[in-house]
């Protein structure tokens, strides 16, 4: 991406960080320099295995997806910006993005 985003107070950054085990998302204050919110696929290590399709990481994303939402709906934040940094726009972030969407969440 060429574009640099800002998150404001009145629209954080949703950055998500996709490495080749886990998934991370963040809901960033630019303007102060400060995390809001943060959450991992770390917190869904012990899924039940009758839970687990057999699209395991696209699920634990959709996971995490609602996660962070149901926390920036807890804060008050209704709209984001959407960061996925230089990721193609598929797969796990896909997954998470689409979850977060479902929960209310504007991007």
């Amino acid at each position: 991406m060429k574009k640099k985003l800002r998150g404001t107070t009145d629209r954080p950054r949703l950055y998500v960080f996709k490495s080749n085990q886990h998934i991370y998302a963040q809901v960033i204050d630019d303007s102060k320099s400060q995390i809001l919110i943060a959450q991992s696929s770390l917190s869904y290590r012990n899924v039940n295995s009758d839970q687990i399709t057999s699209c395991s990481t696209c699920y634990i994303s959709e996971l995490v997806g609602k996660l962070i939402a149901k926390e920036c709906q807890k804060k008050g934040i209704k709209k984001v910006i959407f960061d996925r940094g230089n990721k193609l726009y598929h797969g796990r972030i896909k997954a998470l993005a689409e979850s977060t969407r479902e929960e209310g969440i504007l991007f």
